[in-house]
């Protein structure tokens, strides 16, 4: 997207938020070396990311925003699924930490007028692009303080109160669906799986799947909300293959596999792991689809 801007004129100064922060630790002060700390450490342990290619790639941008006399506004660039979602809110509070005094708008891709999927900022044409830019969105102060609320409250423990933000009124069109998702991270109460662990098995259920890497396209098709690339559903695939044969070039569901989706049996204790989101672990806590609410274990 970056290099899309530049070739549609937008050559003003561009910070190319290069984060993932749906996975891993964090912490509220994003422009701290507490924060460097956290999550260099964790993009390295989980992603094979070089020591110091945090910094240059991405907190050095920050040097960005410290001279802004020359500019009148901030536009933010993100789509409408949960991996955005979770970085623009910091992105704003990163903004709001730093005490910048200045209009920014929000171009959020999404919803497109004749088309039937919802579309990322990389799927839009030219025109598409420019069209949103032009329709952009002042973001009021309300909505300023409700990114940085957000972003608080997912660097804590406290991610149970994100329910009642489902509802708030706010200039993020697709904010609402994007906390839904989250709170579906993590695992039923009934089952022990997460959305995303039931959706996998149901795709290998209706498809004729003839291997995880087969899985894989169907899961980046058909993620619904969540807007996983194909590193973050790997990890989700490999830790699901208990759960699944590949019998004859066909992936077919086991008995573990027909039992959890029929919530004949309880697997949390099966795939509790140190997956964290933000300031909770994510076995810390299980989501109630009958309340769609989390609660403590």
């Amino acid at each position: 997207m970056t290099n899309r801007l530049v070739d549609l004129g937008f050559d003003k100064k561009i910070l190319t938020w290069r984060e993932i922060l749906c996975d891993g630790p964090t912490t509220y002060a994003i422009n701290s070396q507490q924060f460097i700390d956290i999550r260099s450490g964790f993009l390295q342990l989980n992603y094979d990311v070089p020591e110091g290619h945090y910094e240059e790639k991405f907190t050095n941008q920050f040097e960005l925003l410290k001279d802004l006399s020359n500019y009148n506004e901030i536009n933010l660039w993100f789509e409408y699924d949960l991996f955005c979602h979770i970085n623009m809110i910091a992105a704003i509070s990163l903004l709001q930490q730093l005490k910048i005094n200045l209009p920014i708008y929000l171009i959020c891709s999404g919803r497109v007028k004749g088309e039937d999927s919802l579309k990322g900022l990389s799927e839009l044409s030219k025109g598409q692009l420019l069209n949103h830019f032009k329709n952009k969105i002042v973001l009021k102060e309300s909505d300023l303080k409700l990114a940085d609320s957000l972003w608080q409250i997912y660097c804590s423990d406290m991610h149970y109160q994100l329910h009642k933000y489902v509802t708030k009124p706010s200039s993020f069109r697709y904010l609402s669906n994007c906390l839904s998702a989250h709170l579906k991270r993590f695992p039923s109460k009934h089952n022990g799986l997460n959305l995303l662990e039931v959706h996998l098995l149901n795709l290998i259920t209706q498809h004729q799947i003839k291997s995880k890497h087969h899985l894989l396209g169907y899961l980046l098709q058909y993620q619904g909300y969540y807007g996983y690339g194909d590193t973050l559903l790997e990890k989700i695939i490999n830790k699901m293959d208990s759960f699944f044969n590949e019998d004859d070039d066909i992936l077919r569901l086991n008995d573990r596999g027909v039992k959890a989706l029929n919530k004949e049996d309880n697997y949390y204790n099966d795939l509790k792991d140190n997956s964290i989101f933000g300031g909770i672990a994510k076995y810390r806590m299980v989501y109630d689809i009958n309340s769609r609410k989390i609660e403590k274990v």
